[in-house]
Parts: structure tokens; sequence; C-alpha cells
């Protein structure tokens, strides 16, 4: 029988995947804070462990539609894909012996990062046949590293880095860079919920319902997408300035925990 947790849980996912639908990356940025002050987790390291596995899943199931419309550049793809899960599980390992009123609240400090950074995000084109050489594999090895370190430490997708980190990697088309990045959004979230999982740090009720109300709540978002496609620009500064009032909220929160620690 559902409980009310098991209701929030789905809820949440549901957000979660309607903002990832709607506006491509970003969205899994709230996965986290809707664990932990929506649906009641207590432990912040379990809410990144339950976190990364259900944006992981929803990432991977995203990503057979962009695959079929051919948006993927796979080489491209693996070689950042397979540096930056080297990065995530080091990133990962950290997160875990971090204090979780601290871990918390330096979550809060990257989500205003974030939220910046969309609100000031410009839509870039790039070449849409590029091709993989040498040169494009060192950048995306160095850049893949450095995002899966950043996704691993606090447990999120990470699709607002991976999407600029590719095209300044490899140069490609933004469509292209939306539909590769989600073979590491799936890839970085996957390894940390591996490291979460072997230490006992995963939801695995939670995660289902999240998991399960992201991919609904997708669908719905990327329906929408489409006839709100002219409008994109303006609901990424709406979700941006969400974001940011999510990050004080937390922040507030968190600083609150720690003095009180």
């Amino acid at each position: 029988m559902m409980e009310l947790a098991d209701l929030l849980s789905f809820a949440s996912g549901g957000m979660v995947g309607f903002a990832l639908g709607l506006l491509g990356g970003g969205g899994s940025i709230l996965a986290v804070p809707l664990l932990v002050y929506v649906v009641g987790v207590k432990d912040p390291h379990t809410a990144i462990g339950t976190s990364a596995l259900a944006v992981s899943v929803n990432a991977f199931a995203n990503l057979v539609a962009h695959a079929r419309a051919g948006t993927v550049k796979w080489p491209c793809a693996v070689v950042f894909a397979l540096s930056g899960m080297l990065g995530a599980a080091f990133g990962a390992a950290m997160g875990r012996r971090m204090d979780g009123q601290h871990l918390l609240f330096l979550f809060g400090l990257v989500m205003l990062v974030v939220a910046a950074a969309m609100f000031r995000r410009r839509a870039a084109e790039g070449d849409p046949l590029v091709r993989i050489n040498p040169a494009i594999a060192v950048r995306l090895v160095g850049t893949g590293l450095v995002v899966g370190l950043l996704s691993g430490f606090f447990g999120i997708g990470g699709g607002f880095l991976v999407v600029p980190a590719i095209m300044l990697g490899s140069g490609m088309a933004t469509i292209h860079a939306v539909g590769s990045s989600l073979v590491s959004v799936g890839a970085f979230g996957l390894t940390t919920a591996a490291s979460y999982a072997f230490a006992g740090l995963v939801d695995w009720r939670v995660a289902g319902f999240f998991v399960a109300g992201g991919i609904a709540g997708g669908l719905f978002g990327v329906r929408l997408s489409v006839a709100l496609s002219q409008k994109r620009n303006v609901l990424s500064k709406s979700f941006a300035i969400a974001v940011a009032c999510v990050a004080v909220f937390i922040l507030w929160k968190s600083g609150a925990g720690m003095v009180h620690f």
C-alpha cells in the first residue's frame, strides 16, 4: 500500500522529470533538496545516493529517444563519459566522507552558481558534422574528469555542466551536445549511485517512486517543450530564479544545522 512518502517521492520525481523534459538540463539539481525537504530523507548522503540513481535511470531513458533521432555523437560521448566516470568515482568517495550538513551547504552554493549560469546562458551553435580526433579526445578527457568529479561529489546529473563542457571539448552543435550529454549524465549518476549503494546509502523504495514520477513528468515536459519552443529562454531564466530561491533556502537550513551541530 502506498504511503505519503511514496506519493511525495513520485510527485518530486515528476517535478524533476518535467523540468528536464521542458528545459533539457539543470532540472536534476532539484532532486537532492526535494528528497531532503519534501520527501523527508533524513540523511543527506542517502538523499545524494538515491538522487544519483534516479537521475541516472531517467537520463538513460531519455537517451533512447535522442539515439533514435540521431542526435548522439557516440565517439565523443563515450570518451567524455568514460573519463568522467573516473572523476565521479573519486568525487563520490570524497562526498561520502564529508559531514552531511557541510555537504548540503556546499550544494546550496553550487545551486547558486548553476542558477547564475542558466540565467546568463546563451544559445550556441557549433559544428553538426564534427568527428573525434586526438586533439578533441584529449580535451574531452580533461573536461570529462572535472565535470565527473563535481557530479560525483554532489550527486547531481551535471547536465548543465556536461552540455557546455562537451561543446567546449569537441565543438559539436548544441542539439548533439544535449543528446550526447545524456550518456555522461547516466554514466556519472550510475557510478555515484554504485559508490553510495555499496555503503548502504541508497533508499531503493524512494528511488523507485522517484524514477517512475520522473519518467511520467518527463513525457509531459517534452510535449510542452515543443509547444513552448519559442519561449525557451524565458522558461530557463524563470527556472534559474526558482533554483536560486531553493539554494538560499538550503543555505539557510544547512547553515542553521551546522551552527546547532
